[in-house]
């Protein structure tokens, strides 16, 4: 197999590194993101003890009663607040959905003027005071790694350091706790059917921590399948299609799925949380003209965040 270029890099090294070191995080980081897209990342702001907690909190809601879960699931969001049922998402070439269930929390705007229908509030679960806290935790320290590491981007691509600041901060990012269901009856299972099928993510860059089993797979430029596996709390951090729009291809958003057991282990849970860092809707995605030679045709029309999402959502059966 290829030797595939995923680094760990230590966020410390450029939120309070030397200048030296800065340029270093920032050169490894570009680098990874233009040749696979994936890196992982140690001391992001994340303690053991937090997500510890996080995911038994995580595992606590997906415990519940099917009738309990099925109040906090609101269609008309389009799973982006709230509960989202097995059999409702899919991957975007995938006539299968997915083996999965879902909750979807999204931003809490603060000293904005913002619209209910762009920013519906976050449901309360009722039966688990923590899970509200612990939640809105992790998704306040993995948006604040997320605006440091793309600070790093913008400086690998000669842009000025807080060029997406102003397009994140109260921006439309959503933090997904994710279970992976137990397969009680594997040989009934359609061909096809897997924890998450091959896809790729619509955001700018998507931050993961570490889950609670393996499956993570990246495709690489040859073709295989290649496993990620963080270390300890590491968290795995990717280039999403948004970022990819944005760079003309530059950076890499790089196919990626989520495999079933080995069969063994059928009857397991998989829980897995990743952020998924979007800006504001109104951000263009328009390609850089830093990114756009005669080797490098403009590849992509010009479309805004919220145009993109709004098709991609569409495309994987989360909105009709």
């Amino acid at each position: 197999m290829a030797l595939v270029n995923i680094p760990r890099l230590d966020l410390l090294h450029y939120t309070e590194g030397s200048i030296d070191q800065r340029k270093q995080f920032v050169q490894d980081i570009g680098k990874a993101f233009n040749e696979t897209g994936f890196v992982t990342i140690a001391n992001h702001g994340l303690s053991e003890e937090l997500i510890a907690e996080l995911y038994q909190t995580v595992k606590a809601f997906f415990d519940l009663p099917q009738e309990t879960k099925d109040k906090y699931e609101f269609p008309e969001l389009a799973g982006q607040r709230g509960y989202t049922t097995k059999g409702r998402e899919k991957a975007k070439d995938s006539k299968t959905p997915d083996l999965k269930e879902f909750w979807q929390r999204g931003q809490t705007i603060v000293g904005e003027d913002y619209s209910k229908t762009d920013f519906p509030d976050n449901p309360s679960v009722d039966e688990l005071p923590r899970f509200d806290i612990v939640t809105g935790e992790i998704y306040k320290k993995l948006e604040n790694a997320g605006r440091n590491l793309l600070k790093a981007i913008a400086t690998y691509l000669e842009l000025e350091e807080n060029y997406f600041e102003k397009h994140v901060i109260n921006g439309n990012s959503i933090l997904r706790a994710i279970h992976y269901f137990p397969i009680e009856n594997p040989e009934a299972l359609a061909a096809d059917a897997v924890r998450a099928g091959a896809h790729e993510d619509i955001n700018l860059i998507t931050l993961l921590i570490g889950a609670s089993a393996d499956g993570l797979e990246v495709l690489t430029k040859d073709g295989e399948w290649f496993p990620i596996k963080a270390k300890g709390e590491d968290i795995v951090v990717n280039v999403g299609d948004m970022l990819q729009r944005l760079t003309n291809n530059k950076l890499k958003s790089t196919t990626h799925r989520v495999v079933n057991p080995p069969i063994e282990l059928m009857k397991t849970s998989r829980y897995s949380v990743p952020f998924f860092l979007h800006p504001k809707s109104q951000m263009s995605l328009a390609s850089l003209d830093s990114c756009i030679d005669t080797a490098h045709p403009k590849a992509y029309e010009d479309y805004t965040a919220g145009q993109y999402l709004d098709e991609r959502l569409r495309e994987i059966g989360l909105k009709m």
